[in-house]
């Protein structure tokens, strides 16, 4: 109701340490609690790479991978396998960046060739698993 004032106050209680590592916090949960999620930082951010350059490429900002890879620093083939992640299926994607992918899918695996055809992609990866 407009000019009422709700007084009651409703305290959370969430068990978790943060706990500095090399410069970076992470977040530690009691012992016997598990993170539903798994994160991949160094997925997620070569995800974000892939379509950033994309993006790039696309508007003609860079004529080709090669000025790009130049600008950048680094191997032009590096950035040819990293552009490849542009080509997962959209489902793939939005796991890897929920952290719901299965142990299965790293960077390591998803640099490596995999299929084009986004109904393929799940077998591809689940036969790692």
């Amino acid at each position: 109701m407009k000019g009422t004032t709700n007084t009651e106050t409703l305290t959370l209680y969430v068990p978790f340490r943060v706990v500095k590592r090399g410069g970076r916090k992470e977040m530690h949960l009691p012992e016997g609690v598990t993170h539903s999620q798994r994160t991949d930082n160094t997925l997620n951010k070569a995800l974000a790479r892939a379509f950033r350059w994309k993006r790039m490429l696309d508007s003609g900002e860079y004529a080709n991978i090669a000025e790009l890879a130049e600008r950048e620093g680094i191997a032009p083939s590096y950035m040819t396998r990293v552009l490849r992640l542009t080509l997962l299926a959209p489902d793939i994607v939005e796991a890897i960046l929920d952290g719901k992918q299965g142990p299965e899918v790293t960077l390591a695996r998803v640099l490596e060739p995999f299929p084009a055809e986004w109904a393929e992609q799940p077998n591809h990866f689940a036969r790692f698993g």
